[in-house]
């Protein structure tokens, strides 16, 4: 079972028609007894850093998450705010993240709003700085996303960076810890490119 976890903040309807449209049933919530018989998880995610945390506190769903993911190692994907809250912390908040992989959240600084307006919106696309990686299963390079973030992540180790893209400068595009990944961008959003990552996580993982 694929449970799309709802802490009140993401697309979460958009995530599960995507699954659905690609031969993958999932249900979205919140009940721990589902999320503790996953087979796999997606922490979706729009909104800010401090309230996401908050949102997994009130709900009680911090310590199934952990269980889950760092003792039974289900296989979990971050997306947007998602990604961000799999880090230590955030330039956006003072709460501290779930902390599973070494990473911050850092605000992008524009000095060229016309060229580079803030939020980053938008296709962009990426480079692998290694190849072979099973969560890029089928991807080249005119492989490409769509963005909608004011932060970016900085991962401290750079074996766990999968991708990157470039907007005002270099950044994190998506990371891998083992079963633990995370993405920037919204597969949800990206047509065939947002298919073939979806359909790699749950195929491959």
């Amino acid at each position: 079972m694929i449970v799309i976890v709802d802490y009140g903040l993401g697309n979460l309807g958009s995530i599960k028609n995507m699954l659905q449209f690609i031969g993958f049933d999932a249900v979205i919530s919140s009940d721990k007894e589902q999320i503790s018989a996953a087979g796999k998880l997606i922490l979706p995610g729009v909104g800010s850093f401090d309230q996401g945390m908050n949102n997994l506190n009130e709900r009680g769903l911090i310590p199934v998450l952990n269980q889950r993911v760092l003792t039974d190692k289900v296989p979990i994907l971050g997306i947007c705010l998602g990604m961000q809250l799999l880090g230590m912390k955030s330039e956006e908040g003072i709460r501290p993240g779930l902390s599973w992989i070494d990473l911050e959240s850092k605000k992008f600084n524009s000095t060229d709003y016309k060229s580079f307006p803030v939020p980053h919106l938008g296709w962009d696309y990426v480079s692998a700085p290694e190849q072979g990686n099973k969560l890029l299963k089928g991807f080249d390079e005119e492989t490409r996303f769509y963005f909608a973030h004011s932060y970016f992540v900085k991962c401290s180790n750079r074996n766990e960076v999968v991708l990157e893209a470039d907007y005002i400068h270099k950044f994190d595009a998506a990371v891998l810890k083992g079963h633990i990944a995370g993405v920037q961008f919204h597969p949800e959003k990206s047509h065939r490119f947002g298919m073939q990552l979806l359909t790699n996580f749950i195929s491959e993982f």
